[in-house]
C-alpha cells in the first residue's frame, strides 16, 4: 500500500473506490486529519490531506512528524507528496507538472527530526539523494503511459510561509539553484528518510515566482484557481496511471 499526501488544489482525492476514514493518534500528536483508505485504479492507497480537510492548516502549522510517523504506522510502501509550487526557472511554466530531484530547505521552526531527546539516540541520516530515485522513475513511466508531461528534475526551494516570497527573495534563491519554490517539501521529505520510506514529490507549478514572467509586479492569487484545478487533474491521471501499471 502506497500513500498519497496532498496538498492545496488536493484536499479530497475524489476518485477513490470504495473511501473510508480512520483517525490515528501518534506520539508526535494527531496527523493533519483522518486517513483515507481506499482502492485507486485496483490498488489500495490511503490518502492524507497535509493542511486538513478544510485547508486550515498553513505550511508551518502543519504536523510533518505526526503525519509521516502514522504511515510509517501503517507500513507504506512508499510516499507521493503532491504539492503546489511556483515557477522560478522559465521551462516550470504556470501548469506545468515537475517531478523534483532535489531540495534546498529555507524552512525555520519547524520540528525536522524524530531522533531528539534524552532517550533517543543522535541519528544523522543521508540526504544527498532526498527524493527516492525508484520511485521518481515510476512516476515517470505513469506519466508517459498515460500521456501527461512531466518535467523530470528540478530542485526545489522550501519556503516557511505562509506569506509569499519577495522578488528579491526569488532572485536569491535562483542564484542558489532553486527552480521551484513551494512551503511544505520540507520537513516531510527528511522524516520520511528517516522512518526509510520511499518519498517522491509531484509537484504542480500553479504560478510564476514573485518577479517573474506575469509575476512581476504580483502574483494575482484571483487568477491561479484555474490553473491549479486542470493541473491537479492531471497530477491525478498520473496517479491512477501509477497505480494501474504492473510494478
Amino acid at each position: 500500500m502506497y500513500a498519497i499526501v496532498g496538498g492545496s488544489g488536493l484536499a479530497k482525492l475524489t476518485v477513490l473506490q470504495n473511501p473510508r476514514r480512520q483517525v490515528m493518534r501518534t506520539p508526535y500528536g494527531e496527523p493533519s486529519g483522518a486517513l483515507t483508505f481506499g482502492e485507486l485504479a485496483g490498488a489500495e492507497v490511503v490518502f492524507l490531506a497535509r493542511h486538513g480537510y478544510g485547508h486550515t492548516l498553513a505550511p508551518h502549522e502543519i504536523n510533518y512528524r505526526a503525519n509521516i510517523w502514522a504511515l510509517k504506522e501503517l507500513k507504506v510502501e512508499g510516499v507521493i507528496a503532491v504539492a503546489t509550487v511556483g515557477g522560478i526557472g522559465a521551462h516550470f511554466a504556470p501548469g506545468s507538472l515537475v517531478l523534483p530531484h532535489q531540495i534546498i530547505d529555507y524552512t525555520h521552526s519547524r520540528k525536522s527530526t524524530f531522533f531528539e531527546g534524552s532517550e533517543m539516540p543522535v541519528i544523522h541520516v543521508d540526504f544527498t539523494q532526498p527524493y527516492s530515485q525508484a520511485l521518481r522513475s515510476r512516476l515517470i513511466k505513469a506519466a508517459a503511459a498515460c500521456q501527461e508531461p512531466l518535467l523530470d528534475g528540478a530542485v526545489y526551494a522550501c519556503t516557511q510561509g505562509p506569506r509569499l516570497e519577495t522578488a528579491a527573495e526569488i532572485e536569491r534563491i535562483a542564484r542558489e539553484g532553486g527552480e521551484i519554490v513551494g512551503m511544505t517539501g520540507m520537513p516531510e521529505a527528511v522524516l520520511a528518510r528517516e522512518c526509510e520510506l520511499q518519498y517522491a514529490a509531484l509537484a504542480v507549478v500553479v504560478n510564476d515566482a514573485a518577479g517573474r514572467g506575469n509575476s512581476v509586479q504580483a502574483i494575482k492569487l484571483e487568477e491561479l484557481g484555474g490553473v491549479m484545478q486542470a493541473a491537479i487533474m492531471r497530477a491525478v491521471r498520473i496517479l491512477s496511471s501509477f497505480f494501474g501499471e504492473p510494478q
